[in-house]
């Protein structure tokens, strides 16, 4: 009997084609079928001046993230996925010290938010979600979260257009054992169960 549920391809002009041969529609529509966690990335920038107590505060400063995991457990390392250029880029390029707050499945209003491209002040974004700020690297950890972790940089791995932050976690907590996950699949945020 013939196979009759061949996989469907997408077919694209040869000029957005890359050297290798796949495109970024045939790249994206291929990843897009693996789930993903969604978890909210958040450091808070520098004073403008740290030796002028009187300098404003630096502001909070949140990202969506689905390329987010767990690298080693001893000593216990995670991995985010930071676009070149980007706003989390160029602060953690700076600044060490951030935090990881994985999403309920209920938060994903939250993951909306950040993930909004010409979006408002970050300090906006933030003024309704309940959160408090991490003891050791003083960024928002958002209230509701499955699991919050804090994080100092270890190592920056340039990745094509991407930048790989390995961070080592400095506390990790499970606030909220309540709910399933947040998830992203096929381009859309879903929920387990």
């Amino acid at each position: 009997m013939p196979n009759t549920s061949a996989p469907s391809t997408i077919t694209v002009p040869p000029a957005a084609r890359h050297a290798e041969g796949v495109s970024n529609d045939e790249f994206r529509a291929a990843l897009s079928r693996l789930a993903a966690g969604v978890v909210l990335v958040t450091a808070q920038e520098p004073p403008l001046d740290p030796d002028d107590p009187s300098a404003p505060a630096g502001e909070d400063v949140g990202m969506t993230a689905t390329g987010f995991l767990s690298v080693s457990l001893d000593p216990p390392l995670v991995l985010v996925s930071l676009r070149n250029g980007s706003r989390m880029d160029e602060l953690l390029d700076e600044q060490p010290l951030w935090a990881v707050s994985v999403l309920s499945g209920s938060q994903r209003h939250v993951a909306g938010r950040f993930a909004m491209k010409g979006r408002v002040s970050d300090r906006l974004l933030f003024a309704d979600i309940p959160y408090l700020r991490g003891e050791h690297s003083g960024a928002p950890l958002v209230g509701g979260a499955l699991a919050t972790l804090e994080c100092r940089t270890e190592q920056r791995v340039p990745a094509g257009d991407h930048t790989l932050v390995i961070g080592r976690v400095l506390t990790a907590r499970v606030p909220s054992a309540e709910g399933g996950p947040l998830t992203y699949f096929r381009g859309r945020y879903r929920q387990l169960g």
